[in-house]
């Protein structure tokens, strides 16, 4: 994460654009050949996360690398939409999360505060603190948000696996 090409993260709402007061993430492009690992391993875990969710799912997004700076967060907000500038948003049946740093909150020693992955469920919150290697699998129509980040950055991997064709 801190080798590769950065660029501001975007929101999908009626196009493709950078928000700020919605979220405040950069994208990164970390070398070809460590996204190539990630991808063999993101697509070993296609069975135990349509089984755990009681999902079918086809293919894969593509890997995304995040980081989220000091300050950085992510509003609420859901990954499966309808939106003519990427058409993949409608096609989201499960979102993948991949930690790559501890947040202090985790009650382990961490590099940052906050960052917290909450998701909105139909019962009750749901509040993960960040665990370096955790991986979340969730519906992609379920509400989210990361919470604002501080002392340092939460870096992490995204992905979604498409609707089975």
């Amino acid at each position: 994460m801190d080798v590769g090409a950065v660029e501001d993260a975007e929101v999908l709402s009626h196009g493709i654009h950078r928000q700020s007061l919605v979220r405040n993430a950069a994208v990164v492009e970390p070398p070809g050949r460590l996204i190539e690992a990630i991808e063999v391993r993101l697509d070993s875990c296609r069975g135990r996360v349509a089984e755990a969710l009681g999902l079918g799912v086809g293919d894969r997004e593509g890997a995304g690398f995040i980081r989220y700076p000091e300050g950085g967060f992510y509003r609420a907000h859901r990954d499966r939409g309808d939106d003519p500038e990427w058409e993949g948003a409608s096609r989201r049946a499960v979102a993948l999360v991949v930690f790559l740093n501890t947040s202090r909150d985790s009650g382990l020693e961490g590099e940052f505060s906050g960052g917290v992955l909450r998701l909105f469920l139909p019962q009750q919150d749901l509040d993960v603190s960040p665990e370096a290697g955790l991986l979340i699998a969730f519906p992609a129509d379920v509400l989210h948000e990361v919470t604002e980040v501080r002392g340092g950055t939460r870096d992490t991997i995204v992905d979604w696996f498409y609707d089975p064709s």
